[in-house]
């Protein structure tokens, strides 16, 4: 009996340690967990954290994969949108010359005949000049080599100089000499060396489309209004078609040409119509810009340097500005007043001033200012 007793209380005893060693065991493992996120979350913390992260930081880093696939995106279409400008602008003289002109010359007086061939050719050839040279001609990219440059920082993509006014371009994957912006419809940058031809486009092509709508306003309402005649007529065609007897015989048809005519005259108002709405308020955008002495990047880098000396009673003023009418010269790079007609009113392949490395005082500001210094 006894002996059975001290069997019981030996197990019971061995059970209980069991118990005791299991929940250690237990506890031990939680405490390994619990140290383990705790660590964890320690590291993780020390790793992003930044005194500049806030809300806009936050969202940058969410959306950094749109932006990923924006770039790639532009990068490859860049073709796609340069052969669209081409394929559009090129239907469009294709419609004047075949349709249009031959009516002007038909009905319009000697002088307005001799107006509309001297402008629209005027306006046409400055087009394809300042297009031809916006999208070939490199914006301008900065030395690789570290050398003489003073004033400038280190890119951290490129690990290499930046003067000031450069920016990186992710698009391109490259600096670029004062940069505004990357243009998919001309598949490059636009910098220092090609922002005038750019803008310029911008301005000749605005013009030729206000003056195709303006020029084809009458053309325009009586093409729509034998295209609502050709949909009546068809319609009557259906019914008669349907209901023919003996003694009905169907309406009057449109030739194909005079369908291609109208169609086409139609198709031409409402390209350059809408053409000029959009591209007019891009380029009184860049003209307000100019105006300024800025660039699409500095406008709001400059609105946030204004806003933070605001706040400390003082005034920003853009060391790259000389006033508003030397700005547009030594954007148009017009020294003397004949450039105005050879470098402005006549395709020029003329250079910007400076090499958009250095930011001195140009030959043709008239008012003298403290030195530029690089931000």
């Amino acid at each position: 009996m006894r002996s059975r007793q001290r069997m019981f209380a030996a197990v019971m005893r061995l059970l209980l340690k069991c118990l005791r060693l299991g929940r250690r065991r237990r506890f031990k493992l939680v405490w390994q967990v619990e140290q383990l996120w705790n660590y964890g979350h320690l590291c993780l913390r020390s790793l992003l954290y930044n005194s500049f992260t806030n809300g806009d930081v936050v969202l940058d880093s969410l959306f950094e994969p749109v932006y990923w696939l924006v770039d790639h995106i532009t990068r490859w279409f860049g073709v796609v949108f340069v052969a669209l400008v081409i394929g559009l602008t090129s239907s469009i003289v294709a419609i004047v010359y075949i349709c249009l002109l031959p009516l002007i010359l038909q009905t319009y007086t000697p002088a307005w005949i001799c107006w509309h061939l001297a402008y629209g050719h005027w306006n046409l050839i400055m087009i394809v000049f300042h297009y031809y040279m916006a999208i070939t001609t490199s914006p301008g990219h900065p030395p690789q080599a570290k050398n003489d440059l003073t004033g400038v920082s280190i890119c951290r993509k490129c690990i290499a100089p930046k003067p000031a006014r450069t920016h990186h371009c992710s698009i391109c994957n490259r600096c670029v000499l004062k940069m505004d912006h990357h243009c998919p419809w001309l598949n490059n940058c636009v910098g220092h060396y090609n922002h005038r031809y750019f803008f310029s486009f911008c301005l000749f092509m605005t013009m030729g489309c206000i003056y195709c709508s303006i020029s084809g306003w009458e053309m325009f309402r009586d093409a729509y209004a034998a295209i609502e005649r050709m949909k009546l007529l068809d319609k009557e065609r259906l019914q008669v078609a349907a209901n023919q007897t003996y003694y009905q015989t169907p309406p009057p048809t449109f030739s194909f040409r005079q369908r291609a005519f109208h169609k086409s005259v139609v198709y031409l108002w409402v390209l350059c119509s809408s053409v000029a709405l959009a591209l007019g308020a891009l380029t009184l955008w860049h003209a307000a810009l100019i105006t300024r002495g800025e660039t699409s990047i500095e406008r709001h880098i400059n609105r946030k340097e204004k806003q933070r000396l605001q706040k400390k009673g003082k005034v920003f003023r853009n060391p790259y500005s000389y006033g508003s009418w030397d700005n547009w010269k030594v954007f148009l790079g017009v020294d003397v007043p004949r450039h105005w007609l050879t470098r402005v009113l006549l395709p020029s392949p003329h250079l910007p001033h400076g090499t958009g490395l250095s930011w001195d005082l140009p030959p043709c500001v008239t008012e003298q200012r403290a030195p530029l210094l690089a931000i």
